[in-house]
């Protein structure tokens, strides 16, 4: 089992980087030992989308072919989330137009929402209502959100931490970790029956 971490802000040196790369440690040293990867969407930088990606354009292949390839390989995501002015940032949204079932499909994902204060269901609902259509993702029912975000999940070596919210944040983050694997050993099970047909059923209703 491999699982991917997307960190869904462009901006550089984010906090849901942060939270993206907490989330992968802890999934380490829970369940997936070595087999965990942080695509950091600040660092791919990925054009936005058109429609030459339809028509088998060379550039766009070379572009997606590396993320395609984790995508591809991974058996379960993590999705960590900013709240920009309540929505989901437009670079996380372009994601979910390049990258489509045939590397999302039918795999189980953790929502982890990100916010500066008390905010943060927003982008929670929105990615629930809109970017499992045509994927195929399988939000899982639980979710994450990381509030005041700049006080918790820090090293002590360099900030202190909300010490009651810092507490339970990282357990929580461990419970939604182990959920999410389990419901990534029982839909391995979905994918291997081979009920899937994306060339009759492109996209989802």
């Amino acid at each position: 089992m491999k699982l991917v971490v997307i960190s869904g802000s462009h901006r550089q040196n984010s906090q849901s980087c942060k939270v993206a790369q907490y989330i992968a440690e802890r999934a380490k040293a829970l369940h997936y030992q070595n087999n965990v990867h942080v695509i950091d969407l600040a660092v791919e930088n990925l054009p936005m989308w058109d429609e030459s990606i339809w028509q088998g354009s060379r550039e766009w292949q070379v572009r997606l072919e590396p993320i395609h390839r984790q995508l591809q390989e991974a058996t379960a995501f993590v999705i960590v989330s900013p709240e920009w002015s309540g929505m989901v940032p437009a670079g996380l949204k372009n994601f979910f137009l390049l990258c489509g079932a045939k590397e999302l499909g039918h795999k189980p994902a953790l929502i982890a929402a990100v916010s500066a204060g008390m905010g943060g269901s927003y982008p929670v609902n929105e990615l629930r209502t809109s970017s499992y259509k045509n994927t195929r993702l399988c939000y899982i029912p639980e979710h994450l959100i990381v509030r005041n975000v700049e006080q918790v999940l820090n090293s002590p070596a360099t900030a202190k931490n909300l010490s009651t919210d810092d507490q339970y944040i990282r357990d929580r983050i461990d419970f939604s970790v182990s959920l999410l694997h389990g419901y990534d050993e029982a839909l391995k099970q979905v994918r291997e029956a081979h009920l899937t047909d994306y060339e009759k059923f492109p996209n989802g209703m």
